[in-house]
């Protein structure tokens, strides 16, 4: 019970400090939506933007953080802080020096790299070249990010989660204050977007170096090279840059699929996609990094009746809140798009389109929800291949439906490939890890699942009836009265949702009650 409770203490920290993250991400794509629209300039900055973010996810979000929390909390579990800080300092100096090569090789062959994610654009010599352009402008950005997850699997392992979280913080204002400052003075006006992802990247790993600090952990001090815990993390990283990471892999494919598509789906696919990011970070990537230091002490002292719990327990809260997340998106989705991109030149044909992408994303949220859990419950168990052979089965079929479905529903159908493709995903991991979790560990996983989705259900039902009676059309209605309705339609949603799971009893909301009465403020542990 303690356990948990930090669980659900500690993903409402990173929780709240995603939110304002993805707010001001929000206020960022409006400010890009209205200066540049949907368009070439979007196009490319989005197909360049996306290399680096993927890699931060592949290797900072994903692979990097899960090889390397583990092994750093078995250090601290078992050896103590000035081993583990020591193994710290010998996995940040190896992998600066790493980076600053892959850096130099990803700028000499952004070509190659564009030819390959975005092929479709080879027909266009202006945008190749544009985006060939803003790939060498931001790729030093992955050195600084790539460091900062280190700083903090660091900071989370010792119980910090509110700093690292607010990271994203500083790019997105950086990018936002470029959007007004920097672009109207560049010769290219999306090139100064470019130089905000620099700014912001550098801005957050300064924010790491305060609280490190204050916990003791310097950099100046006598550095091991070739620490053994960094071979281990080297061992646990390199199928850890595929499993852990196949949901971004797939919207990397659905973007190399829709450069065939008419101009513009690039830029719809990123802003659905960028929507359905906002839950998903918001829930399903704060439990995951929330629980991720939990799950590898459990694992490091050999407790696996609490780290049964533990799963449970993540999966069921990330199930409760990313379910009728996701059917309120769905029922909302154009007042939704509307609300936050439509104007300047970004168009009604641009709010349908996307709001399109948004449905069939939206399918597949609480797949791209539960496989964020179980993935990390593998790496604490320092299983790297599950995840990849899972994930290889995975991206081959988003691949192949990606293909048949692009036809007839055309950017559409590469969004509801990528959430067909994690459902897959999620339901082979969940067969292999049913026996270690336990047949009635998992019956309580089902029934939370089923009881959250009931609610859920009568919950957008509601909501539809609320867009028939305010007559919410993105066509009549201004932004003003589109705000304020749909505002109405998802606090009274929200309120529904909370009655009906207090009338069903749910345990999840009782949980985050009592934690809410216990701790009158989440950030109470920085």
């Amino acid at each position: 019970m303690e356990e948990t409770r930090k669980v659900t203490k500690a993903a409402g920290t990173v929780g709240l400090a995603t939110l304002l993250s993805r707010i001001l991400g929000f206020v960022r794509d409006a400010v890009i939506a209205g200066l540049f629209g949907a368009g070439m300039s979007t196009d490319a900055f989005f197909v360049a933007f996306r290399i680096p973010n993927l890699l931060r996810r592949l290797f900072a979000e994903g692979a990097l953080s899960i090889a390397f929390i583990p092994i750093f909390t078995e250090y601290l579990t078992l050896k103590g802080r000035r081993e583990a800080f020591e193994f710290a300092r010998s996995t940040l100096h190896l992998l600066a020096l790493l980076l600053v090569f892959v850096c130099f090789i990803g700028m000499l062959l952004a070509p190659v790299i564009i030819f390959l994610i975005a092929p479709g654009f080879s027909e266009s010599p202006e945008k190749f070249d544009l985006t060939v352009s803003l790939t060498r402008w931001m790729f030093p950005y992955i050195i600084c990010i790539c460091l900062v997850a280190v700083m903090m699997g660091v900071l989370n392992a010792l119980g910090h989660f509110a700093a690292p979280a607010l990271a994203p913080v500083f790019l997105n204002i950086a990018i936002i204050g470029s959007a007004f400052l920097i672009a109207p003075h560049m010769a290219v006006p999306v090139h100064g977007l470019a130089v905000g992802v620099l700014i912001g990247g550098a801005l957050q790993m300064i924010l790491q170096f305060p609280f490190l600090i204050r916990e003791e952990f310097y950099f100046r001090e006598k550095v091991v090279f070739f620490h053994s815990g960094v071979k281990k993390v080297g061992r646990l990283m390199l199928p850890a840059v595929f499993g852990a990471a196949v949901y971004q892999i797939n919207i990397l494919i659905g973007t190399l699929l829709a450069s065939f598509l008419p101009e513009g789906s690039v830029s719809c696919l990123y802003y659905a996609d960028r929507l359905v990011q906002f839950p998903l970070g918001l829930f399903a990537m704060a439990t995951a990094t929330a629980v991720m230091p939990s799950l590898s002490r459990q694992a490091a002292i050999g407790n696996y009746r609490e780290l049964r719990d533990t799963f449970v327990h993540s999966m069921n809260l990330v199930f409760f809140i990313t379910i009728p997340s996701m059917v309120g998106m769905m029922v909302l989705r154009e007042p939704i798009v509307a609300m936050l991109f439509k104007r300047g030149a970004f168009d009604l044909q641009n709010t349908r389109l996307t709001a399109s992408a948004l449905l069939y994303y939206c399918l597949g949220l609480w797949a791209f929800s539960g496989v964020r859990i179980v993935v990390s419950t593998f790496y604490a168990l320092q299983d790297t291949r599950t995840p990849v052979k899972m994930g290889i089965v995975s991206v081959v079929a988003n691949v192949i439906l990606g293909i048949i479905l692009m036809g007839p529903l055309a950017h559409g159908g590469l969004a509801l490939a990528t959430s067909l493709a994690s459902m897959l995903n999620l339901g082979l991991l969940v067969h292999a890890l049913w026996e270690r979790i336990g047949a009635d560990r998992w019956r309580r996983v089902g029934l939370s699942f089923a009881r959250s989705t009931v609610c859920a259900c009568i919950m957008g039902a509601v909501i539809r009836c609320g867009l028939l009676f305010f007559e919410i059309t993105i066509v009549k209605s201004g932004t003003a009265e589109i705000f304020m309705d749909t505002g109405i339609c998802i606090i009274c949603g929200i309120a529904l949702y909370v009655l009906l799971s207090w009338l069903v009893k749910s345990p999840e909301l009782a949980q985050i009650r009592l934690i809410i009465r216990r701790d009158k403020g989440v950030f109470s542990n920085e």
